[in-house]
């Protein structure tokens, strides 16, 4: 694999496990924590340390690490091949049904933050910005 393909399928994992933590996120109002899933990991055997962890949440280094990608996909409760990234390893229907949710969140916090930081903006105004962020996470 080239260093370039690498690079490409190390961002594409941190794609998918960010995806994944944003739906359990979802689901249960908080985030799971690196000390959580390393334990779940431990508990099957697979050890992960704090940077490799965060190099692959980031994208920052490819891995390709079956038992690891095993585990991550028994805690994320999808397959094995979606975490991989492999053909045919479809977005997992649990997934599916989440990503409204989870974009309307991102959006959400946007405006927010958005709204905070412009200060004293006319309705109008934030109006427009609103919509734009609309269709901005929509096709997103």
């Amino acid at each position: 694999m080239t260093d370039e393909a690498e690079l490409v399928a190390a961002d594409d994992l941190a794609k998918r496990l960010r995806l994944l933590i944003d739906v359990v996120a979802a689901e249960r109002g908080a985030e799971p924590t690196f000390t959580e899933i390393a334990a779940f990991l431990a508990d099957r055997g697979v050890k992960i340390s704090r940077s490799r962890w965060t190099y692959m949440v980031n994208g920052h280094r490819y891995v390709n690490d079956r038992k690891l990608f095993d585990g991550l996909a028994e805690y994320f409760d999808v397959e094995p091949a979606f975490i991989a990234g492999e053909t045919g390893g479809a977005t997992p229907e649990r997934v599916s049904a989440q990503l409204d949710l989870v974009r309307a969140m991102r959006a959400a916090r946007v405006k927010a933050y958005a709204a905070r930081t412009l200060g004293d903006i006319s309705p109008e105004a934030l109006q427009a910005i609103s919509r734009y962020l609309d269709k901005e996470f929509a096709q997103g």
